[in-house]
């Protein structure tokens, strides 16, 4: 499961972190508020890019927690810049990178427990949690900072989101 999951989205987090100084490039070529685009979110019921970030980062930080058996770091969400987002992204990628391969023997078939939504948790095989629950979400949020950063004009192409090739 290490294999399949903490690379896997540690490559993500770094795209996701190549997306966003293209995005503060962006905004100092153009004298555009950086806070406009951390801001933006593409439909009112949306969260903002901010937000996105953040919820990639939890996502991220939460495969490496349940699949290893420890503790899931707790941050709040207060980043409201572009070096703080890039902050928390590196230390998301830190925490990843602490993990000892070693905690994810049996972990495809050890049961965590997801929190669905305020009211409901659910137990889950964390072969299941990872490929059908963690991946999805974890793709879905930084999908959507990538089209909320497209959609104000960052010159982004699905290159920027996949990252470089290893």
């Amino acid at each position: 499961m290490y294999d399949i999951s903490v690379p896997v989205i540690i490559h993500g987090l770094k795209s996701l972190s190549a997306l966003l100084k293209k995005a503060e490039a962006h905004c100092e070529a153009r004298k555009i508020k950086p806070e406009a685009l951390v801001n933006f979110r593409l439909f009112p019921d949306m969260f903002p890019l901010s937000a996105q970030v953040q919820l990639a980062s939890d996502f991220a930080k939460g495969v490496g927690a349940r699949l290893s058996g420890t503790a899931n770091p707790a941050y709040a969400d207060e980043e409201k810049t572009f070096p703080e987002l890039q902050a928390r992204i590196a230390k998301t990628i830190a925490f990843l990178e602490s993990l000892d391969r070693k905690l994810f023997d049996g972990a495809s078939s050890r049961m965590v427990k997801v929190r669905l939504s305020r009211d409901v948790e659910k137990d889950m095989t964390g072969e299941a949690y990872f490929n059908r629950f963690a991946l999805p979400n974890f793709y879905f949020h930084m999908t959507t900072a990538y089209n909320i950063l497209r959609h104000n004009g960052v010159e982004l192409g699905k290159g920027d989101f996949m990252g470089r090739a290893v």
